[in-house]
């Protein structure tokens, strides 16, 4: 990544990245052996080709947005709360997410996440 940003701007800049579908600039946020976890628990992704094919179909959803709720900074250390708007299986919906990034060197090295409960669109 060609910008030096601090931790939280980076950890903003990813999220625009993930608003705008943009899968390399979203990448980029990411060291090239970052992994992605659920929180305490399995390994969901490592590195930047699983990364890819783990996101590529969520960036193909129409409504696809992450609504940011809270933001805490410790250090290099960035957990936000927010809301994503997903196209699923059964309807367009929400989904609580707090995801907690681990930036070291200018990327992020680690990021978990954990997911609150589905709320599917009543039309």
């Amino acid at each position: 990544m060609s910008k030096t940003f601090t931790p939280a701007a980076l950890i903003q800049h990813q999220l625009d990245m993930y608003n705008a579908k943009d899968l390399d600039g979203w990448l980029a946020c990411y060291a090239a052996d970052a992994r992605q976890y659920t929180l305490h628990g399995d390994l969901l992704a490592s590195g930047h080709a699983d990364m890819r094919a783990r996101i590529s179909s969520r960036f193909s959803e129409p409504d696809l947005h992450a609504r940011l709720l809270n933001r805490s900074v410790m250090g290099n250390i960035i957990v936000d709360l927010e809301l994503i708007t997903r196209n699923f299986p059964e309807g367009k919906g929400s989904i609580e997410m707090l995801c907690i990034y681990e930036v070291l060197d200018g990327l992020i090295h680690k990021a978990s996440f954990a997911l609150g409960e589905k709320c599917i669109a009543v039309e």
